[in-house]
């Protein structure tokens, strides 16, 4: 955008774009999540800071402002939350403390997770504001808009967005059917997903991953059964719980009738590989897909590492987590059996029984949305950033409220408004000491510090490939590698790491063949028909020593393609024996069906770079 003549030959150059996937013209702004780096690039161009300011720096100076953006939205829901502004600079302050769990920016700047969560953060703050009681009708207004913009903002940044709304969605379905919610609140935050999702959809030029989403065919299955099973909230305990678990089934099935339908309809496949990927995860049956093993095998989609815990103690952010969910958690089941209790018939004032803990909405909503995004993050390490951002304001939240202290002392039989009143202060006031005694320096050491990137040879790749190779070249290769080959000299390439295409996904098993056990003519064969000039050979993929055996990337492909896998250990009995030797190893040593097909042009320490030959 910055490089085009004009802003509209740069916007032109993002829809028809054939300078990224050899061989295809894509719509980057329908295929990627990048309207943010379009709306940076337009400001450059229309503020007075060019002089100044390179374009690098203001990108990361308005990721860094977001940030902060983030912590205020987590320092106002904490505040909200207790009626302290206390409650939010523990907020704050723990999210500081914590930033290697709590955050990514420092060291992967560009992710689309730091552009979306601030946004995420601002929508969790105002429907927490939204869910109070006795709102004017104004304020409810103004609020509403606050939540659909910043859905929409969110849902626009981050491809993952569905996923995260989906568990939203259930946070703010468990809450109307258990009665904890007002229903109307609830449906108002229903459409405006569904709104903002369908807004992104038409930016996006009609996504089609958008609109088979689980998120728009569960929010309308909620609002579609609703309407058909009236009365829900009356009747006996068990009659209710009957309806209640009668509702569930229904939601869920027309949920999944609905988004097979929208599937089958736009013949959807975008997302195929999430769904084979939690099957396996969950244990629903082994897979030897390629796409389902390579999610399953990454670090990011496992468990949440157990060290994890222990930073988080450091902090006493765990501990302060733990005792305050625990008395929420209890405070929610006691008003949810009250709840479902209540005939729904108007009981005299006054009359034994009446349940003597309140559960207000915005505490109910804050307290599901952090158990189901907990077990998000403990199921896939990826997903903690959204869970541990939010520990820091409920753990605050708790110590610094009336009602948790409350409960607590009357279970004890010693409650006492002016002791509430002592502990809700002074306990947060210690932690605040403890933290800025025992962190603080750090946090400064830290600030000072000055760090380089040094990867010499990779620099000495890229800069081989900008002087040595035609602009239009065509370079296949790992994703990663590839995505930097990109950014560093701007050649085509025939695969990238953007993974929700279904055809893209199916390039890069193709292109990597090349550390499978295949024939020369094979993988010249494949490499060609996408188009490559080049193919660059790591030796650190080659040769992966850093997971287990079965997660290799040619262990990967040696499943995929039915092949037994390298080194000692145990294979399936139906895998074959492959009749060709590894590519990647073989090319090495250069025997003459290679040299007839590939003309090694570069090689370093990490790095082969390889010329095709265009004989047919």
């Amino acid at each position: 955008m910055l490089q085009a003549p004009t802003l509209t030959q740069g916007f032109r150059g993002l829809i028809y774009d054939n300078k990224t996937e050899s061989l295809r013209t894509i719509n980057l702004l329908q295929r990627m999540n990048i309207y943010q780096e379009v709306f940076l690039s337009i400001l450059y161009r229309v503020l007075p800071i060019q002089r100044y300011l390179e374009p690098v720096y203001f990108y990361i100076y308005t990721l860094f402002g977001l940030q902060a953006i983030y912590v205020t939205a987590l320092y106002i829901t904490s505040w909200l939350l207790s009626g302290t502004w206390l409650s939010g600079l523990l907020a704050a302050l723990w999210y500081v403390t914590n930033r290697i769990d709590t955050t990514r920016v420092e060291f992967t700047i560009p992710l689309r997770e730091n552009w979306a969560l601030p946004f995420f953060a601002i929508q969790i703050a105002a429907i927490t504001y939204f869910l109070r009681p006795n709102l004017q009708a104004l304020s409810e207004r103004r609020t509403l808009l606050v939540v659909f913009i910043s859905t929409f903002l969110f849902s626009l940044t981050w491809q993952f967005n569905q996923f995260m709304m989906l568990m939203q969605a259930l946070v703010l379905f468990t809450l109307d059917s258990l009665d904890m919610l007002p229903a109307v609140k609830a449906t108002w935050l229903y459409g405006i997903q569904i709104a903002g999702l369908l807004l992104v959809c038409v930016l996006q030029f009609f996504n089609s991953m958008i609109l088979g989403s689980l998120l728009i065919s569960f929010n309308l299955s909620v609002l579609i059964a609703r309407k058909f099973q009236k009365n829900l909230k009356t009747g006996t305990f068990l009659t209710r719980i009957g309806k209640l678990l009668l509702h569930l089934l229904t939601v869920f099935c027309l949920t999944l009738f609905l988004n097979n339908v929208i599937k089958k309809m736009l013949n959807l496949k975008s997302d195929e590989h999430i769904f084979k990927f939690l099957k396996a995860k969950f244990g629903f049956g082994a897979t030897r897909d390629f796409d389902a093993n390579l999610y399953l095998c990454e670090e990011a989609f496992g468990l949440l590492p157990f060290n994890t815990f222990s930073r988080l103690s450091d902090t006493l952010l765990l501990y302060a987590y733990i005792f305050v969910l625990s008395i929420t958690v209890i405070a929610a089941f006691v008003v949810a059996f009250h709840k479902l209790s209540d005939s729904g018939i108007q009981e005299p004032e006054g009359k034994m029984g009446r349940c003597s803990i309140d559960l207000k909405p915005d505490t109910a909503y804050n307290l599901i949305h952090t158990v189901l995004f907990g077990f998000l993050a403990l199921s896939t390490m990826r997903m903690k950033y959204l869970w541990t951002s939010h520990m820091c304001v409920f753990a605050s939240f708790g110590l610094c409220s009336p009602d948790i202290w409350g409960w607590l002392l009357k279970s004890v039989r010693l409650h006492n408004p002016k002791g509430i009143c002592v502990i809700r202060y002074s306990v947060p006031v210690l932690t605040l000491l403890y933290l800025c005694y025992k962190f603080w320096p750090g946090v400064m050491d830290e600030l000072s510090e000055l760090r380089e990137f040094y990867d010499p040879d990779t620099v000495e790749l890229m800069t081989w490939i900008n002087s040595n190779t035609p602009r239009k070249a065509v370079f296949a290769g790992s994703m990663q590698l590839l995505a930097g080959v990109k950014l560093c000299t701007g050649r085509t390439l025939t695969n990238h790491p953007h993974y929700e295409d279904n055809g893209l996904r199916e390039r890069t098993k193709a292109v990597y063949q090349i550390y499978a056990k295949r024939s020369p003519e094979d993988v010249h064969a494949l490499l060609r028909s996408f188009g490559a000039d080049y193919v660059i050979l790591e030796n650190s993929i080659c040769y992966e020593r850093r997971h287990r055996r079965g997660c290799r990337l040619r262990d990967l492909l040696d499943i995929a393609n039915g092949h037994v896998m390298d080194g000692p250990g145990e294979n399936d009995p139906d895998l074959k024996a492959a009749d060709h030797p590894r590519f990647c190893e073989e090319i090495k040593r250069n025997p003459p069906p290679y040299a007839a097909h590939f003309t090694r042009v570069f090689q370093n320490k990490t790095f082969h770079v390889y010329k095709l030959s265009t004989n047919k």
